[in-house]
C-alpha cells in the first residue's frame, strides 16, 4: 500500500522542471559576490511582497529570528498571537538569541494590541516594542488575517509604538484564499518572511524582506548564524521555479476541502479549512495517528487534532483514496 503524505505540505519533492532548473542555474560564490540566481530571487520577492529588498535564508526560522534579532533590545516585550510559530515551534530562539520576552495574545485585535502594549510604565516594567502577525495561522487550520483585518491590526501597533513583523510562511496561501495581490497583506508591516519549500514546493529556502538597510544588517545576522551560502543559486533557482506556481495553491485548497467535506460525512469532527490545512477533532489523538498510518494515511498532530495538509503532490485522486482507505478500516 503506496502511504499517502499529508502530514505537512513541505513534504513535496522537486520535479523535473525544478530539477532541471536548479542543475542550470548561474551562480557565484553568494558571501564574496552575492550569487546571482540568488540576487535574481531575492529581487522577485521584493517585488511581489512590495518591500525595498530581500534575503534568501534556509528556512523560516532563521528568517523570523533575524527580524526579531534586528527588532529587539534584550528584555524587550513582543506580541505574538496564542500558538503563533514564534512561540511555540522555534526553540525559543525569540528569547534565547534574539533576546525577547514572548507574549502570547489570546485574542488578536486592535483592541487588545493597544491592551497589551499599554502605556507608560515604571523604569523596571516591560517594554513592549514588537507586534508579530502569522497569515495564515498554522495552529489554528491556516485560518486566514483579511486585508481590512491585517490592516487594522498595523494601526494598532503604530499606534501603540509597536515595530510590525509578519511571518508569512504561507502569505501565499491567504493571498490565494483570498484573491488579493500579496502586497494588499504586507502593507505597512516593517519585515516579512515568506516560505518557498512549503505550499510552493521548493526543496529548501525561505526570504525575509524589509527596507534596504534592515536587509543589509539581516545578511549580516545570516552569517552569524552560520547562514553564508556559497553557491546558492542552485537552490534559488528551484525557489524561482516556486514563484511561478502559486496560482496553483487554489487545487490545494480544493483538496482540503474536498477532504473536509468527505472526512464529515465519514462522522468525523472537521472544522472548515480556510486554505490548505484540516483540523479534525478526535477522541484519541495518538490512537487515531497509528490508526490512520497502518492504512497508509500520514497525518500530524496540531493543536490537539489531527493535522492534514493537502500540497502539490497529493491531487484529488489521492484524497478520493483517503477516504476510500478511512470508509473501509479506520
Amino acid at each position: 500500500m503506496t502511504p499517502i503524505d499529508l502530514r505537512s505540505d513541505t513534504v513535496t519533492k522537486p520535479d523535473e522542471a525544478m530539477r532541471r532548473a536548479m542543475a542550470a542555474a548561474e551562480v557565484g560564490d553568494d558571501v564574496l559576490d552575492h550569487d546571482p540566481t540568488m540576487a535574481a530571487l531575492e529581487e522577485r520577492v521584493a517585488s511581489l511582497l512590495g518591500v525595498e529588498a530581500a534575503l534568501w535564508v534556509p528556512s523560516g526560522s532563521m528568517g523570523n529570528l533575524i527580524a526579531l534579532y534586528l527588532h529587539l533590545s534584550r528584555g524587550d516585550r513582543f506580541l505574538a498571537p496564542l500558538g503563533a510559530h514564534v512561540l511555540d515551534a522555534e526553540l525559543g530562539t525569540a528569547a534565547w538569541l534574539a533576546g525577547g520576552m514572548p507574549h502570547a495574545l489570546h485574542d488578536v485585535s486592535p483592541s487588545s494590541v493597544l491592551a497589551a502594549a499599554g502605556g507608560e510604565s515604571p523604569y523596571y516594567g516591560l517594554r513592549t516594542t514588537l507586534l508579530c502577525l502569522e497569515n495564515t495561522h498554522n495552529a489554528s487550520g491556516g485560518t486566514v488575517t483579511s486585508v481590512d483585518d491585517h490592516a487594522a491590526l498595523v494601526a494598532a501597533a503604530r499606534s501603540a509604538g509597536l515595530a510590525v513583523h509578519l511571518d508569512g510562511a504561507r502569505l501565499w496561501n491567504a493571498s490565494v484564499a483570498l484573491g488579493v495581490p500579496l502586497t494588499s497583506l504586507t502593507l505597512g508591516v516593517d519585515t516579512v518572511q515568506v516560505c518557498l519549500s512549503k505550499g510552493l514546493g521548493a526543496p529548501v529556502g525561505s526570504v525575509v524582506a524589509g527596507s534596504a538597510s534592515f536587509v543589509v544588517e539581516a545578511r549580516r545576522v545570516r552569517k552569524m548564524l552560520g547562514g553564508g551560502v556559497r553557491q546558492g543559486g542552485v537552490l534559488a533557482a528551484a525557489g524561482l521555479v516556486a514563484l511561478d506556481r502559486i496560482d496553483r495553491l487554489a487545487a490545494d485548497h480544493s483538496n482540503a476541502n474536498g477532504l473536509a467535506s468527505g472526512l464529515r460525512a465519514l462522522g468525523w469532527e472537521v472544522d472548515e479549512p480556510a486554505t490548505n490545512i484540516v483540523l479534525a477533532s478526535v477522541p484519541d489523538l495518538d490512537k487515531t495517528l497509528l490508526s490512520l498510518r497502518d492504512v497508509g494515511v500520514l497525518a500530524s498532530p496540531m493543536s490537539g487534532k489531527v493535522r492534514f495538509v493537502t500540497h502539490g503532490d497529493v491531487d484529488s485522486s489521492d484524497v478520493a483514496e483517503v477516504l476510500r482507505r478511512l470508509r473501509e478500516d479506520v
